[in-house]
């Protein structure tokens, strides 16, 4: 036969509404929030692993400058969550290229394609472990210096007058030393021995 007193059962009767018990730990300690942690593991909580292909927060990608023409550098500043080994950027204006680690991020120089078109292109970042980053690139048509109005000897002054302005200096620059040496050759007469 089996006894329970009004205490036992009182007990009991806490625990199972309660829920179930708590795993005794050390004394002081704080629960850990479920908000805080991962997934649960044989009771306990683990932290979140990070998931590949999603950025974290220290994982970026920058173009400097984000509007180029083609032929020109442009400077690729990136940051995985291991920047002591070197990771991949790809982009159509460019190509594959490596960014190598310098001062704690990963940097690189690639030259956009003479033949890319005008257009936006996407610049991504792909991290050894997985994740990645993206950022775009504005390339725009070249733009070459339009010559400015031909009305005088200015810096616009184009035709057949712009090609005869260094040849004509030139040429007055040199007449006029051969006359400075001809002319200190020549023998002074003295002023006096003239008048007799």
């Amino acid at each position: 036969m089996v006894s329970v007193t009004r205490g036992g059962l009182a007990l009991a009767i806490t625990a199972v509404i309660a829920g179930p018990p708590l795993v005794a730990g050390p004394a002081g300690a704080a629960p850990v929030p479920a908000a805080a942690t991962g997934s649960t593991v044989a009771g306990w909580r683990a932290a979140a692993a990070p998931q590949p292909g999603v950025p974290g927060p220290n994982v970026f990608v920058e173009v400097s400058p984000s509007t180029v023409e083609p032929g020109f550098l442009v400077g690729i500043k990136a940051s995985c969550r291991d920047n002591s080994v070197p990771a991949i950027v790809v982009s159509d204006a460019f190509g594959r290229v490596q960014a190598q680690p310098h001062r704690g991020v990963l940097t690189a120089k690639p030259m956009v394609r003479e033949r890319t078109r005008p257009g936006n292109y996407r610049v991504k970042l792909e991290c050894r472990d997985g994740e990645t980053a993206s950022t775009m690139l504005q390339v725009v048509k070249a733009v070459k210096p339009s010559r400015g109005p031909a009305t005088g000897f200015g810096g616009g002054a184009g035709g057949a007058t712009g090609g005869l302005l260094l040849p004509g200096g030139l040429a007055l620059t040199l007449t006029g030393l051969v006359l400075a040496v001809v002319a200190s050759r020549r023998p002074r007469t003295v002023r006096g021995a003239a008048r007799r």
